[in-house]
């Protein structure tokens, strides 16, 4: 293990010797022999494991080359030790309020010096090890959630494909419909009936979650959700049970994990009450307002924007622009008047991410 380096300042040389003298047979030592070569020394390598500091030298004193060594972050952590013949306490105090380590007063006795500068270096070790073990912790600790973050979104994605593959024609519907939830919540993120529940966080969770909107689909027989016409009534009973059938499945999920995941919560709200309207028409309860959760709100939106303009066996699709309309005539009857608002200040960027993500013919 190389020596421990230690710089030296005093404008005096016989101190400058001495000190040299007494240390260069266990530590590299440098000297320097006033506060501006000593700020150069301190910043150029190899950078000083201690600095021992005289307090009295004429131009930039003791107290301002440590004050100028705690503003940079690259010598901050070097500790120094002042060398001063001032024993008045006041003196001792203002070196400690400025980050000095310790206090070695002159004239020098060897003994503690060599105890004192073994002492402070075996300290400077400890944070050091310290600090190596907290950065090599908070990586690999950032090594997990990105792992599990990439394990969450695989799942999601996995399942909203598994629900898609009895809906073939909804290719890109899921990452339509997250694209426009997303563009929502950053839209609404700072509105005052939002901004406590669109924080950053989840705002992720819910992007996260929307795939999961329709999982409840593969609970439908085939020949009620791919039927190329209009259902009879038993046939949309059937149809409007899917909202359920998803939020049991991603409950059970919730029930079987070890420990809560705040993503499944949302996706369950997501599932369940994404076909509720504003004015209490929809289903499968009959919520109405802001009774209906902020995240089905915006994935009520979503959904319907994009059946408009997605092609089914049995319809067209719609114009951006007719698609717009319907949308906005249901504010405050489908949807949530302030989400409409939202979707219309965003629409441009609505139809970038629908073009983005368009189906192949």
């Amino acid at each position: 293990m190389a020596a421990s380096t230690i710089l030296i300042v005093d404008d005096e040389p016989t101190n400058l010797h001495l000190l040299t003298s007494l240390l260069r047979s266990e530590y590299q030592v440098r000297a320097a022999s006033s506060g501006e070569s000593a700020m150069r020394a301190a910043m150029s390598e190899p950078r000083p494991d201690l600095v021992l500091l005289d307090v009295m030298m004429p131009g930039m004193d003791g107290y301002a080359v440590l004050e100028k060594l705690r503003e940079d972050p690259l010598t901050r952590g070097i500790p120094v030790v002042f060398l001063t013949a001032l024993v008045e306490a006041a003196d001792e105090a203002r070196g400690l309020q400025l980050g000095a380590a310790d206090y070695i007063t002159k004239p020098i006795n060897p003994v503690v010096v060599l105890a004192r500068v073994r002492t402070q270096l075996q300290a400077k070790q400890a944070r050091d090890w310290m600090k190596d073990q907290n950065a090599t912790l908070e990586a690999e600790v950032a090594r997990r959630m990105a792992e599990n973050d990439q394990t969450q979104f695989v799942t999601i994605r996995a399942l909203a494909h598994l629900a898609e593959t009895r809906d073939p024609e909804t290719g890109n519907h899921i990452n339509r419909t997250q694209g426009y939830v997303h563009l929502l919540a950053l839209r609404l993120k700072e509105h005052p009936h939002f901004a406590a529940f669109l924080t950053p966080r989840n705002i992720d969770l819910l992007t996260k979650s929307a795939p999961l909107h329709d999982i409840g689909k593969v609970g439908i027989p085939d020949n009620i959700l791919q039927k190329p016409g209009p259902l009879t009534p038993k046939e949309w009973e059937i149809m409007k049970t899917h909202s359920r059938l998803g939020s049991d499945a991603v409950d059970q999920a919730e029930t079987d994990a070890e420990t809560p995941l705040e993503f499944l919560a949302l996706a369950k709200e997501i599932a369940h009450w994404h076909h509720e309207k504003w004015d209490g028409s929809g289903y499968p309860d009959g919520l109405a307002g802001e009774s209906i959760p902020i995240s089905a709100r915006l994935m009520a939106l979503a959904d319907v924007f994009d059946a408009l303009i997605s092609p089914r066996v049995y319809k067209l699709p719609m114009s951006f622009a007719e698609a717009r309309d319907i949308i906005s005539a249901g504010r405050g009857k489908h949807f949530d008047p302030d989400v409409v608002d939202a979707f219309l200040a965003s629409f441009d960027e609505f139809v970038a991410i629908a073009k983005k993500y368009r189906e192949e013919d």
